[in-house]
């Protein structure tokens, strides 16, 4: 439980897609829950999460209540959406009716039960984008742009919210017609939490580490293509051909992974964790000589942001944070290029100097934009719109 700050400021109305488990440690999405604890040591905090549990549920967490809300789907269209509705209401009615400000993270779900709660409790609604909500890959397929209802979502949020933050400039391109009014509040990672020296012993072995889900739009395939050219480069630089890859996160392609590195002859080399909870992955953040990402896109890359904070420099694909980390803080590379990929991670291997510079940079950048930072960013966001009519 995190001891409150202070008399309560705002009452503040948080609605997630989930990651707010009860534990704290499985199934969360820590810069969430890192917001929350800092949110709720000056302000009462409701967080409401769509279909956290299986069951509808009441508990405690970071110093704020957590409401879930069961995702039904309903005989018909729209029923399951109705009895949300009904519940939500119902949860209000519990533990208070009146909020200052509604805050969706992210645009989807959480967004239409925000405006809908902002036009009930007559509360200003702030809304994030998380992912590809607002970007088109149709020949994965992915993003809110595939389809009409993403696109309608995410008009809706547009229009409706009285603001819109975003994780990354890269991400703003989409809403810079739309909503110029759109903030850059990437959301910060407890630096405490992930921090380490900058400084690793050479390899080899070298260690690479990518902290994501096993899916299409991370491209891991093009990641692990890249491995295989940096251990060819071994027969002139024969310490490359002794590289090693962490790959943490859930497996949704079914095995098609580990075929390519069997194929590609580098299967010894890739290690793949699965899912793992935060303090697990910890240790190999620290351990790693480099964090890689080969995504088609990022809205932010959390990740990046906990291997900074553990002084650890990134190759990335220009996306998210990255692309404008670079080139002091990141190295970045065209979208599904392995070459690309590759030379960045042999440069980088090969030249210390330039390698911990670069990690000591983000570690700064990191540092600046910390959890603490995020919180008090949007809490200066709550306390604006709170005195501006609605949109």
């Amino acid at each position: 439980m995190v001891e409150r700050l202070g008399p309560v400021s705002m009452r503040i109305l948080l609605i997630t897609p989930g990651g707010v488990d009860r534990s704290g440690r499985e199934r969360v999405i820590p810069v969430l829950l890192a917001l929350i604890q800092r949110l709720a040591r000056r302000h009462q905090v409701l967080v409401v999460a769509l279909g956290q549990e299986p069951q509808p549920c009441c508990y405690a967490l970071g110093g704020a209540r957590v409401v879930n809300l069961v995702m039904d789907a309903g005989p018909l269209p729209g029923v399951g959406w109705l009895v949300r509705w009904r519940r939500f209401k119902q949860a209000l009615g519990v533990h208070g009716g009146n909020y200052d400000v509604v805050h969706a993270f992210f645009i989807g779900g959480p967004s239409q039960l925000a405006l809908m709660a902002g036009h009930l409790l007559g509360a200003p609604v702030v809304v994030s984008v998380g992912g590809g909500e607002l970007v088109r890959l149709p020949q994965i397929p992915y993003g809110g742009g595939c389809g009409l209802a993403g696109r309608l979502q995410a008009t809706l949020a547009i229009k409706g919210a009285q603001a819109i933050t975003v994780g990354s400039r890269y991400a703003m391109e989409p809403l810079r017609s739309r909503r110029p009014d759109a903030r850059w509040v990437p959301l910060g990672i407890n630096f405490r939490q992930f921090y380490s020296s900058a400084t690793r012993p050479a390899g080899p072995p070298w260690r690479l580490l990518h902290v994501a889900s096993i899916n299409r739009v991370k491209d891991q395939g093009t990641l692990l293509k890249a491995l295989r050219l940096v251990m060819d480069a071994g027969g002139l630089t024969p310490s490359l051909s002794m590289v090693h890859l962490d790959l943490v996160g859930e497996d949704t392609l079914g095995g098609r992974l580990q075929q390519l590195a069997a194929d590609l002859g580098i299967a010894g080399a890739v290690r793949l964790h699965g899912f793992r909870p935060v303090d697990e992955i910890i240790p190999l953040y620290h351990q790693a000589h480099l964090y890689v990402q080969s995504s088609l896109h990022e809205s932010q890359g959390v990740a990046l942001c906990e291997a900074a904070a553990a002084g650890v420099p990134t190759v990335s694909t220009a996306v998210g944070l990255a692309a404008e980390l670079a080139p002091d803080a990141a190295w970045v590379v065209p979208r599904g290029n392995a070459p690309a990929l590759a030379e960045g991670i042999i440069s980088l291997l090969t030249d210390r100097e330039r390698r911990e510079r670069l990690g000591r940079t983000a570690q700064v950048w990191a540092e600046a934009h910390d959890a603490d930072w995020t919180a008090r960013v949007f809490q200066e966001i709550y306390a604006s719109l709170t005195h501006k009519p609605k949109r």
